[in-house]
């Protein structure tokens, strides 16, 4: 028999603070509970640190240059299979409550249900231009007002759809248990939040009045100490208009903590009606990308750094032993995983597919393939690649010089060993790896032609009708609660869990 599969997916969310399941000191009670029976990977790298690329990458199991989602507006082609076209295909039911932020008139992407509208837009919209180095387009790119602005919110933008997510993740659920099907399901539930901006509720704010971790462990650096695409995160995030305190800092913080409260509430609250209507599912939990956290000075994402492109996983599964893998692994594993999970064969589509299942991992085996990771959006100028190979993290950009870091003895990635003579063989070794993988002039050239079509094709369709490709949840009510063409003994008794005598 199929299992049924639960996948909870996060936004933002920093890897280094789950080290072994959540660090001790987060008010995360249902999400340690989880890591308790899960096997729970220290080590795993997002393909790309965006939302989209991300994501992409996380639901197809290829990185960017192979799906042609290199930003948050390029699209995503109907023509790739996703971990849910392979499940559908072989009998699940699949269904999405939340964020995956697709771009282009294909919202579904596999998914034979979607339960809410996404957060972000899905047309072209926030395409960067390589043939503008150091434009920002202020009216989408990131800036620290984010930082700023942090504090208390009882109700944001983020917090209604968060909200929303939960309570259609639930309502499926419960829908799931006393529906006339049979087949085995697949349903993700993707939240937006601890993502930017730093706003919380009161009631979550109070868990971290007292926190020990609300200032970065390496603090803030001058400009010019930065590597050249630090520069261009600070540049792309329009610091020089804001006076960053510390106050600033640790509000951000305390917010960005009292989120992932707020986020383990809601992953109760589902974990509760699984509990409740007595059905099993491997679970498993991921973010797309990191968060810096003030760390060197730089926030959010878009760089290779740790906190902004390590993330939690953690899965949940027969055949899979709780612990802790320390071998580092990617987000694109998770397709090819619950393929392997759920025994449906990703044969026709792996010569394509660069993913690797992380089961074998579950049951004591160890990965010694290098972790692949590429960015190629805004406050990026060139393409840039970054392999994980042990305790090595080798980071190329035709525009910048190599970075050499050792992770074991400079887990904060402060000394750049790729000019160090005693580390030439190592240099050299990884960076054989990395042509081989990688043509960056061709990288660079697909993605220059990729950005100036979208903008011509954004331009255009903003002129005269516009006609959105945004989602657009359908709520049949006709078909909800009492009707007159519908049997009120039998409705009564098929809607209700567990069913009457």
């Amino acid at each position: 028999m199929q299992p049924n599969i639960l996948i909870l997916m996060v936004d933002q969310l920093n890897g280094t603070l789950f080290p072994d399941g959540p660090a001790d000191w987060l008010h995360a009670p249902n999400l340690k509970r989880l890591a308790a029976r899960s096997t729970r990977f220290r080590n795993t790298y997002t393909a790309s640190p965006l939302c989209a690329p991300g994501r992409a990458a996380f639901m197809s199991g290829q990185l960017p240059s192979a799906t042609g989602v290199y930003d948050n507006a390029a699209e995503f082609p109907s023509s790739i299979p996703t971990y849910a076209h392979h499940l559908r295909r072989a009998g699940y039911y699949t269904a999405l409550s939340g964020k995956m932020h697709f771009v282009g008139p294909d919202q579904l992407h596999g998914f034979e249900a979607r339960l809410t509208t996404d957060i972000y837009p899905a047309d072209f919209g926030w395409t960067p231009d390589y043939r503008k180095p150091g434009d920002r387009i202020d009216w989408w790119y990131h800036n620290m007002g984010s930082v700023t602005g942090a504090g208390i919110g009882e109700i944001s933008n983020q917090l209604e759809y968060d909200d929303e997510v939960a309570y259609q993740t639930k309502l499926q659920l419960y829908d799931l248990a006393r529906r006339k099907d049979d087949r085995p399901w697949c349903v993700t539930a993707s939240f937006t939040h601890p993502h930017d901006p730093y706003v919380a509720r009161k009631k979550y704010w109070d868990l971290y009045e007292d926190c020990d971790h609300l200032l970065p462990e390496v603090p803030a650096m001058d400009y010019a100490d930065h590597d050249p695409h630090a520069q261009r995160i600070f540049d792309a995030n329009d610091w020089r208009s804001f006076d960053i305190t510390e106050d600033h800092i640790r509000a951000a913080r305390r917010a960005y903590f009292a989120n992932i409260s707020y986020l383990d509430d809601k992953i109760g609250e589902i974990l509760q009606v699984l509990e409740d209507t007595q059905q099993e599912a491997i679970i498993l939990f991921v973010s797309d990308h990191g968060d810096m956290l003030g760390e060197r000075g730089l926030w959010f994402k878009m760089s290779f750094y740790e906190g902004s492109s390590r993330v939690p996983l953690m899965i949940s599964a027969p055949g899979m032993a709780p612990g802790l893998v320390t071998d580092p692994v990617s987000t694109i594993d998770v397709c090819p995983t619950l393929c392997d999970l759920a025994g449906v064969s990703m044969d026709e589509v792996m010569p394509w597919t660069t993913g690797e299942t992380l089961v074998p991992l579950g049951q004591g085996a160890s990965r010694d393939t290098p972790v692949a990771m590429e960015y190629a959006a805004e406050a990026s100028y060139a393409p840039m690649v970054s392999l994980r190979y042990g305790r090595w993290k080798y980071n190329r950009c035709a525009l910048d010089p190599d970075q050499l870091f050792d992770m074991d003895a400079d887990p904060f990635e402060l000394t750049n060993l790729a000019d160090a003579p005693e580390h030439q063989g190592t240099v050299q070794s990884l960076r054989a790896k990395s042509e081989a993988r990688w043509d960056l002039d061709r990288f660079d050239a697909d993605v220059r032609a990729s950005q100036a079509k979208r903008w011509v094709v954004y331009e255009a369709l903003r002129q005269g009708g516009y006609y959105p490709w945004d989602y657009q949840p359908l709520r049949d009510a006709s078909e909800r609660f009492m009707r007159n063409h519908m049997d009120l003994n039998v409705l009564e008794e098929t809607q209700r869990f567990p069913r009457g005598e």
